[in-house]
């Protein structure tokens, strides 16, 4: 693109150094479990995507996650100390109401180098039982061709909690990846028709993966109740 700003990267290093603090903190505030993190390739660019329930899934995912990632998060939290926190720890600011082209290209600089990405495709906190996903975890796979490892989060928010509030200190949380899934661009088809094939097999595979964590697990999903609303889901 003629004229515009150079992609800045995303430094690895302070991806590594943030993954260390979450460590340590959720180990020390929760009971934390980390069920197949060997299903996360160990080498070679990686896309994680994590289903979304509560205000503690991205720093859960982060911090408990086999390598260092950059995640993809919305704007709005880049000010204050989570701001300064997130600049650190070079994460991936998104602006949700447009295509963000820097933000996916600094994605793919990360994939181009071998590194991990991280992506919540619900796109907002919700029942995390992914009923509906966004295309952009798609297109990044479809571009970079790196596989993308389903994720559970589990217990982040307590049934009929609001969207913004963390689980007390103690409580049960969990982590559980999936197999890799490779998406593929059939020769033939148009781009789009490919994108919504594949965005809606991810989708189906991340919510049945969502449904046997929680079962294997014995940490239940989120249900609906009167604190849960959808419509709080874009305030989040």
């Amino acid at each position: 693109m003629s004229g515009a700003a150079p992609v800045l990267e995303p430094d690895a290093g302070g991806a590594a150094r943030g993954r260390r603090v979450g460590q340590l903190l959720f180990h020390s505030l929760y009971r934390t479990k980390t069920i197949d993190a060997g299903k996360v390739p160990a080498s070679g660019p990686v896309l994680l995507a994590a289903n979304h329930t509560g205000v503690l899934d991205g720093p859960l995912v982060f911090g408990l996650a086999p390598r260092p990632a950059h995640f993809l998060v919305k704007s709005e939290l880049f000010h204050g100390p989570v701001g300064w926190v997130l600049e650190h720890c070079s994460q991936i600011r998104i602006d949700r109401s447009q295509a963000d082209r820097n933000a996916l290209h600094q994605a793919l600089a990360v994939l181009a180098r071998g590194g991990v990405v991280g992506v919540f495709p619900e796109g907002s906190r919700g029942l995390g039982d992914v009923a509906a996903v966004h295309a952009g975890v798609t297109w990044l796979s479809l571009a970079s061709g790196a596989p993308v490892v389903p994720i559970a989060c589990l217990g982040t928010r307590r049934p009929g909690a609001g969207v913004g509030r963390p689980p007390v200190p103690g409580h049960r949380v969990a982590v559980v990846f999936g197999d890799p899934v490779h998406l593929l661009a059939e020769p033939g088809l148009p781009r789009r028709q490919v994108n919504r094939r594949e965005t809606e097999r991810l989708r189906r595979v991340l919510a049945a993966h969502v449904v046997e964590s929680s079962r294997r697990t014995g940490i239940p999903m989120v249900s609906a109740g009167p604190t849960d609303d959808r419509s709080l889901e874009e305030a989040s």
